[in-house]
């Protein structure tokens, strides 16, 4: 079994709400993400960060077989990457 650091686990359950995509800095996140706002506060006066992954973390999980690349086509740099199936297993089991 792989023994995950807490920011390995953090990207991975990102992996997991949907494709992770390269953005222009430097790091991955979800195709069209936005600052949002918390659920309970209805005046929209605290807006939480945009979830981000590094590119340390993204070669770590590939390389472990917990997400993969979604395009062999393009160049692994700018391409969108997916939770696999074993990521999913992982995560049922360990949190």
């Amino acid at each position: 079994m792989t023994e995950l650091t807490p920011a390995l686990i953090s990207a991975l359950k990102l992996a997991k709400d949907g494709d992770l995509h390269p953005q222009p800095t430097n790091k991955w996140t979800h195709e069209n993400a936005t600052v949002t706002y918390a659920k309970n506060d209805r005046w929209k006066e605290r807006p939480q960060k945009i979830k981000s992954v590094t590119p340390k973390s993204i070669v770590e999980l590939s390389n472990s077989g917990l997400i993969e690349r979604r395009n062999l086509d393009t160049d692994a740099a700018k391409d969108v990457y997916g939770i696999t199936m074993a990521g999913k297993m992982w995560l049922l089991k360990n949190k």
